[in-house]
């Protein structure tokens, strides 16, 4: 027999949708529509020119109707008082195997008449140079993609590597085809494996590298070294001893310092500064800021001022020609609300330059980019959680701001009408939670229902991690959202999984007792770690009505597949999730998997998933599904994070009807979805029937 709280939950659902179901139907109209949130424009980290009087930076933009990515290099004027000039197109953004865009990376003439940067046009990868005044032009040629670049400190050589021609990637997959694709520890099991995922790219024939990453079919092709004189144009073929040196690693200071885990060095001095970091899977790691001397030196000079004490410092730079050394504090209990200082090495002085409600070191989804720096000033992305990304010059004396270009203005304009507060709160443990709050319009007495998504909340929010789910949008159409950050990584699964609960039992709680939130209607959605810590919320407790997830979580199915890569996958359980087999740990398996716990799901949920990922889920998505409990949808040739801008769209307006139907009794009146609606109907009635069998009813 069900338990009481498996009727409460079910009387959530049904009540919903008979107290709105008299309600006039109308077309949803959006100030802050799902498409303006795909079609944000985003910036690349900035870079500064040798003689600090201009800025380079890449913008991307996706395009809806194209399903791609424009993007676009400009150089600006450090002090803003011209607009920035577009000197090239940027290409096809290049992505890592999660779906991640890789930093788009520029390199300035020492003169500082041009950038030198790596991008993918019409189907190659080639190093090109685009001048201050917008001329561009391709610099490397032949029938091969570069993979990496450096530029000669004089500025008169480029050099750079290269993989196997583009016509021996093509011939080795195809070969593949057609004799068949042998299985091994290498085979991206769970997924298509002809061309079905995208690396430098295209669509290739991927291997895995470590663990889950992956590779192209032809990564283990040693690099192949070029040089070409700028003047002449002439390329030759040079030897491994003529390699560009490596950067400096952590690796190559272990002797001296223990526990690197970021550093800059000054190129006039040698001077190297560094963060190390202790206890970092707990709330609060041991993060100090320190400078050696030299890459031989033995005795570290560590900043002791009370504003690089027990901070949360999460990035550092030289301030060029000087003695100065910039660092970024990013607090958790200011919801990753970033503040920016000065440390000179020499006199021991720190002193605070600028403070933000939001982020300074550029926008990227997970988590932050850096500015650029010039002896006097800085050139930031910002963004907050009303405010998408923009360029911002912040002067380092003065900490005064002055915007450099804001291609999203009319898009914050938008925002700015939906209520956003950093909320605060404590779970039943007493621990501290931040999450970014956008407060519904209020109709009536009474109050909105709440969505929640759990991770990492730092910037423009836009669709929580993962960027799925349109906050601002679920907001302006009545429905409160929060963006919970996670406080902490535990070792432990249970401890990671049930922070995450109590978070989001602590969060309804907070807001209900307030009165902002009706505690009855309560959706749910995650990626990644959200999503597990979203099933385990729906397993472990009863305060979800309706969820969402975009990716897998821990089931037998994963681990089937995921063996076949041996001992590294296997010792990743073990330490990440406490799991062996399935046989070994049954105990564990059944409070983590949801194959082993269909019977305590009872909210529906929507399953969104990527192709490289679906299979992982079958052991509970199709229960799930035939119970007429879930709603799968595959999205195909995408990874982890989805990126495709159709994709993009799809899933944030799915996601936006899915829990205006489950929270609100609301339905789209557009024909093209009839039958989304239709089966959301017959998942309802389904769950008003069994509710009425567990009741005994005839």
């Amino acid at each position: 027999m069900m338990s009481f709280p498996f009727y409460a939950a079910v009387r959530r659902i049904l009540s919903v949708g008979m107290l709105l179901s008299g309600l006039a139907v109308v077309h949803q109209v959006f100030a802050t529509s799902p498409r303006q949130l795909v079609e944000v424009a985003d910036f690349s980290s900035p870079l500064v020119s040798p003689d600090g009087t201009h800025v380079a930076f890449r913008v991307s933009r996706a395009s809806i109707d194209r399903n791609t990515y424009d993007s676009t290099w400009y150089i600006q004027l450090m002090d803003g008082s011209l607009p920035p000039q577009r000197v090239s197109d940027g290409g096809v953004p290049l992505r890592d195997s999660a779906g991640v865009a890789l930093p788009a990376t520029a390199i300035w003439s020492p003169d500082g008449h041009a950038i030198y940067y790596r991008a993918r046009m019409d189907g190659r990868i080639d190093v090109w140079r685009a001048s201050v005044v917008g001329a561009a032009e391709r610099v490397t040629g032949g029938d091969a993609d570069v993979r990496d670049f450096a530029l000669s400190d004089d500025g008169k050589t480029l050099k750079y590597s290269i993989g196997p021609t583009r016509e021996e990637v093509v011939a080795a997959e195809q070969a593949e085809y057609d004799r068949g694709i042998r299985v091994d520890r290498s085979t991206p099991l769970g997924q298509p494996l002809f061309r079905s995922g995208y690396t430098g790219g295209r669509l290739a024939t991927q291997r895995l590298g470590l663990m889950f990453n992956r590779v192209d079919l032809t990564t283990d092709v040693p690099d192949r070294w070029k040089a070409i004189d700028l003047a002449r144009g002439e390329v030759r073929d040079i030897s491994p001893s003529e390699k560009p040196p490596a950067p400096l690693a952590a690796s190559d200071l272990d002797k001296q310092v223990p526990h690197v885990w970021k550093m800059a060095r000054d190129r006039n001095s040698g001077r190297i500064v560094l963060l190390t970091r202790t206890g970092a899977r707990t709330d609060r790691p041991r993060i100090e800021l320190a400078m050696l001397p030299g890459r031989d030196a033995r005795t570290l000079v560590k900043c002791v001022a009370e504003a690089c004490t027990g901070k949360r410092i999460s990035g550092v730079q030289w301030r060029p020609g000087t003695d100065e050394v910039i660092f970024t504090v990013t607090p958790y209990d200011q919801g990753f609300a970033q503040s920016i200082y000065c440390w000179n090495v020499a006199t021991g002085e720190v002193y605070p330059v600028a403070t933000s409600s939001g982020m300074f070191g550029g926008e990227d989804r997970w988590g932050p980019g850096t500015c650029g720096v010039s002896p006097v000033a800085l050139a930031c992305v910002t963004a907050n959680a009303n405010r998408p990304p923009r360029l911002e010059r912040v002067d380092l004396q003065t900490g005064a701001r002055k915007v450099l270009f804001d291609p999203n203005r009319d898009l914050a304009q938008d925002l700015a009408r939906i209520p956003t507060q950093l909320l605060r709160w404590k779970d039943a443990k007493g621990r501290t939670f931040t999450g970014q709050l956008y407060s519904a319009r209020r109709t009536g007495s009474t109050p909105p229902p709440l969505f929640v998504t759990y991770y990492l909340c730092a910037g423009f929010v836009r669709g929580g991690t993962g960027d799925e789910w349109p906050l601002a949008t679920m907001a302006e159409q009545g429905i409160s959202t929060l963006c919970i950050n996670q406080p902490s990584v535990s070792p432990s699964a249970d401890e990671r999984y049930g922070m995450g609960q109590l978070a989001v039992e602590g969060a309804v709680e907070r807001l209900a007792s307030e009165g902002m939130i009706d505690r009855t209607r309560v959706g749910m959605g995650g990626l990644s770690f959200g999503s597990e810590v979203t099933m385990w919320t729906l397993i472990h407790s009863h305060v979800v009505t309706a969820a969402s997830v975009s990716s897998p979580t821990i089931s037998s199915m994963y681990y089937l597949l995921g063996s076949n890569i041996g001992e590294p996958f296997l010792s990743l359980l073990r330490k990440n999730w406490q799991l062996g087999a399935p046989d070994e740990t049954k105990a564990h398996w059944q409070k983590i998997s949801p194959t082993l716990n269909l019977g305590k799901i009872h909210a529906p949920i929507l399953l969104q998933f990527p192709e490289q990922e679906y299979l992982f889920a079958l052991g509970y998505a199709v229960p799930l599904m035939l119970s007429n409990r879930a709603d799968v949808y595959v999205f195909p040739n995408e990874p982890h994070n989805k990126f495709q801008p159709r994709h993009k769209l799809a899933v944030y307006t799915r996601n936006l009807d899915w829990f205006r139907f489950w929270l609100q009794g609301y339905e789209d009146p557009d024909p093209s979805k009839a039958s989304q609606y239709a089966h959301w109907r017959s998942m309802q009635s389904s769950m008003r029937h069994e509710h009425m069998v567990q009741r005994g009813a005839p």
